[in-house]
């Protein structure tokens, strides 16, 4: 990436000094600043705290970086988000972002068919997109963490693809035992969904955290308004 080059001399840093300050070689930074680098997202992780910045945040300077050729690639809006095109034909989806505070709030216009006017917004890159509605959510609650790699801890942001609800009522479609974002009418909620009983339209969810106060409950299907795919997370 050629805006960490850019960074690290505003900050009045050599090289050298810059990659102890990551933990890598002289040789590693050397290659990173490069436009076509892939850099790992650990060390992406601990570029971008190196410079008081999200990986999102690192990515748009790049991306607005007036002495780049990005500006050839035209971004493009699409329910709400705006898609940016990057090297290696990757994508920085600016997504509307749904805390916490603005979960009734949101709701209410799922609930009324209004578009959500969310103030704040996040990124995430991907490497291909769908053509449904891309939302983010604040994950409150530690039900889905339990240390392993799927683990959602709590005040995690994730990037949530809508899906329809009437495909979990199709056999074999793939989509049971994953993590979801459901929007029910009274709250927001993050669970896997174990599977779904089309009869009584009823959800099986479960909590990654097998802690005696989380327990697998049933959610019925005329109290979910939205439910989100989750797509990535920022923890």
């Amino acid at each position: 990436m050629h805006i960490i080059k850019e960074l690290r001399r505003k900050k009045g840093i050599s090289q050298t000094e810059f990659a102890h300050a990551i933990g890598v070689s002289l040789r590693t930074v050397q290659l990173y600043e490069r436009r076509d680098a892939n850099i790992p997202n650990k060390n992406l992780k601990k570029i971008a705290q190196f410079f008081e910045m999200t990986i999102p945040e690192l990515v748009i300077h790049e991306f607005h970086d007036p002495n780049d050729t990005y500006g050839k690639k035209k971004p493009y809006a699409k329910h709400g988000s705006v898609f940016y095109p990057l090297e290696h034909g990757k994508l920085l989806v600016m997504s509307p972002l749904v805390l916490m505070e603005q979960q009734k709030e949101y709701i209410t216009r799922v609930k009324t068919g209004l578009v959500s006017q969310n103030a704040f917004e996040t990124g995430f890159v991907m490497d291909s997109i769908d053509d449904e509605l891309h939302m983010a959510f604040e994950i409150t609650g530690n039900s889905m963490y339990d240390g392993t790699i799927d683990s959602i801890p709590n005040k995690s942001i994730v990037l949530g693809v809508e899906v329809d609800v009437k495909e979990f009522a199709l056999e074999n479609n793939g989509l049971f035992n994953k993590s979801y974002v459901l929007v029910c009418k009274d709250r927001i909620i993050c669970k896997r969904i174990t599977n779904y009983n089309f009869e009584k339209d009823v959800f099986q969810c479960s909590n990654l955290n097998k802690a005696p106060e989380f327990q697998d409950f049933e959610l019925s299907g005329k109290d979910v308004l939205q439910i989100f795919r989750i797509a990535r997370r920022q923890l």
